[in-house]
Protein backbone atom coordinates (compact mmCIF):
# COMPACT_ATOMS: atom_id res chain seq x y z
CA UNK A 1 0.00 0.00 0.00
CA UNK A 2 2.64 2.51 0.93
CA UNK A 3 4.38 1.88 -2.86
CA UNK A 4 0.91 3.01 -4.34
CA UNK A 5 0.91 6.67 -2.27
CA UNK A 6 3.53 7.70 -4.25
CA UNK A 7 2.37 7.05 -7.81
CA UNK A 8 -0.98 8.08 -6.72
CA UNK A 9 0.71 11.47 -5.74
CA UNK A 10 2.49 11.74 -8.17
CA UNK A 11 -0.74 11.13 -10.85
CA UNK A 12 -2.89 13.64 -8.71
CA UNK A 13 -0.46 16.52 -9.32
CA UNK A 14 -0.22 15.42 -12.98
CA UNK A 15 -3.17 15.67 -13.45
CA UNK A 16 -3.75 19.20 -11.41
CA UNK A 17 -0.50 20.57 -13.24
CA UNK A 18 -2.52 19.51 -16.45
CA UNK A 19 -5.93 21.16 -15.24
CA UNK A 20 -4.00 24.57 -14.38
CA UNK A 21 -2.70 24.57 -18.03
CA UNK A 22 -6.15 24.44 -19.11
CA UNK A 23 -8.30 27.47 -20.30
CA UNK A 24 -11.20 28.41 -17.66
CA UNK A 25 -13.32 29.73 -20.40
CA UNK A 26 -16.91 28.87 -20.50
CA UNK A 27 -19.24 28.21 -23.53
CA UNK A 28 -21.34 31.30 -24.65
CA UNK A 29 -24.50 31.16 -26.84
CA UNK A 30 -26.59 33.82 -27.51
CA UNK A 31 -29.72 32.91 -28.94
CA UNK A 32 -31.20 35.40 -31.15
CA UNK A 33 -35.33 34.50 -32.22
CA UNK A 34 -36.08 37.66 -34.63
CA UNK A 35 -40.24 36.25 -34.88
CA UNK A 36 -40.30 36.99 -31.06
CA UNK A 37 -37.90 39.86 -30.83
CA UNK A 38 -35.40 38.45 -28.18
CA UNK A 39 -32.77 37.06 -26.95
CA UNK A 40 -31.75 34.35 -24.85
CA UNK A 41 -28.30 33.58 -23.53
CA UNK A 42 -26.57 30.85 -21.94
CA UNK A 43 -23.32 29.73 -20.41
CA UNK A 44 -22.24 26.26 -20.25
CA UNK A 45 -26.09 25.47 -20.98
CA UNK A 46 -27.15 26.87 -18.39
CA UNK A 47 -29.26 30.08 -19.11
CA UNK A 48 -27.80 33.60 -18.11
CA UNK A 49 -30.19 35.79 -19.60
CA UNK A 50 -33.20 36.48 -21.70
CA UNK A 51 -33.54 40.10 -23.23
CA UNK A 52 -35.98 42.02 -25.47
CA UNK A 53 -34.06 43.10 -28.98
CA UNK A 54 -35.15 45.40 -31.97
CA UNK A 55 -33.82 43.94 -34.80
CA UNK A 56 -34.67 44.72 -38.90
CA UNK A 57 -37.74 46.68 -39.75
CA UNK A 58 -39.46 46.03 -43.03
CA UNK A 59 -37.62 47.27 -45.89
CA UNK A 60 -34.07 45.63 -44.05
CA UNK A 61 -32.84 42.58 -43.00
CA UNK A 62 -31.04 40.90 -39.47
CA UNK A 63 -29.12 38.13 -41.14
CA UNK A 64 -29.84 34.42 -39.78
CA UNK A 65 -26.98 31.96 -39.18
CA UNK A 66 -24.49 31.00 -36.68
CA UNK A 67 -21.54 33.15 -36.44
CA UNK A 68 -18.66 33.86 -33.77
CA UNK A 69 -17.99 37.66 -33.13
CA UNK A 70 -15.18 38.73 -34.81
CA UNK A 71 -14.90 42.16 -33.15
CA UNK A 72 -15.78 43.74 -29.77
CA UNK A 73 -15.84 47.90 -29.46
CA UNK A 74 -16.70 49.46 -26.09
CA UNK A 75 -18.19 52.21 -28.39
CA UNK A 76 -18.40 52.22 -32.11
CA UNK A 77 -20.11 55.30 -34.81
CA UNK A 78 -22.06 53.90 -37.25
CA UNK A 79 -20.21 55.01 -40.71
CA UNK A 80 -23.38 54.21 -42.92
CA UNK A 81 -26.23 55.86 -40.21
CA UNK A 82 -24.94 59.40 -38.94
CA UNK A 83 -22.41 58.37 -36.66
CA UNK A 84 -25.01 56.78 -34.74
CA UNK A 85 -23.21 55.74 -31.28
CA UNK A 86 -23.17 51.96 -30.77
CA UNK A 87 -21.69 51.23 -27.59
CA UNK A 88 -20.70 47.76 -26.89
CA UNK A 89 -21.02 46.70 -30.11
CA UNK A 90 -20.26 42.91 -30.75
CA UNK A 91 -19.52 42.25 -34.53
CA UNK A 92 -20.54 39.08 -36.13
CA UNK A 93 -21.07 39.10 -39.52
CA UNK A 94 -19.97 42.54 -42.24
CA UNK A 95 -21.31 45.43 -40.42
CA UNK A 96 -23.74 43.50 -38.23
CA UNK A 97 -23.80 43.97 -34.55
CA UNK A 98 -25.44 43.26 -31.33
CA UNK A 99 -25.07 46.71 -29.60
CA UNK A 100 -27.02 49.13 -26.78
CA UNK A 101 -29.35 51.57 -28.34
CA UNK A 102 -30.54 54.48 -26.59
CA UNK A 103 -34.42 53.55 -28.07
CA UNK A 104 -35.12 51.31 -25.64
CA UNK A 105 -39.08 52.08 -25.62
CA UNK A 106 -38.53 50.13 -28.87
CA UNK A 107 -37.24 47.37 -27.76
CA UNK A 108 -38.97 43.65 -28.66
CA UNK A 109 -40.22 45.31 -32.02
CA UNK A 110 -38.28 45.39 -35.71
CA UNK A 111 -36.68 48.90 -36.02
CA UNK A 112 -33.30 48.55 -36.88
CA UNK A 113 -31.29 48.57 -40.33
CA UNK A 114 -30.65 45.20 -39.60
CA UNK A 115 -27.98 44.74 -36.35
CA UNK A 116 -29.54 43.49 -33.21
CA UNK A 117 -30.02 46.29 -30.70
CA UNK A 118 -30.19 45.46 -26.57
CA UNK A 119 -30.66 47.91 -23.50
CA UNK A 120 -27.66 49.80 -22.61
CA UNK A 121 -27.20 47.50 -19.36
CA UNK A 122 -27.54 44.72 -21.02
CA UNK A 123 -25.56 44.95 -24.37
CA UNK A 124 -22.57 46.08 -21.72
CA UNK A 125 -23.86 42.70 -19.65
CA UNK A 126 -23.35 40.68 -22.82
CA UNK A 127 -20.11 42.46 -24.00
CA UNK A 128 -18.43 41.91 -20.72
CA UNK A 129 -19.31 38.28 -20.43
CA UNK A 130 -18.17 37.75 -24.25
CA UNK A 131 -14.93 39.53 -23.29
CA UNK A 132 -14.36 37.68 -20.34
CA UNK A 133 -15.10 34.18 -21.46
CA UNK A 134 -13.53 34.62 -24.59
CA UNK A 135 -15.47 35.39 -28.44
CA UNK A 136 -13.64 32.26 -29.53
CA UNK A 137 -15.78 30.42 -27.32
CA UNK A 138 -19.24 32.58 -28.27
CA UNK A 139 -21.53 31.11 -30.55
CA UNK A 140 -24.38 33.64 -31.77
CA UNK A 141 -27.71 32.31 -33.42
CA UNK A 142 -29.92 33.99 -35.30
CA UNK A 143 -33.41 32.21 -36.38
CA UNK A 144 -36.33 33.18 -37.67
Amino acid sequence: MPARLPSAFILTVLLLLGLAGQSAHAAVTVRVQLSTQTMLVSVDGTEYATWPVSTARRGYRTPTGIYRPYSLQRMHYSKLYDFTPMPYSIFFLGGYAIHGTFEVRNLGRPVSHGCIRLAPEQARSLFELIQAQGSQDTTIEISP
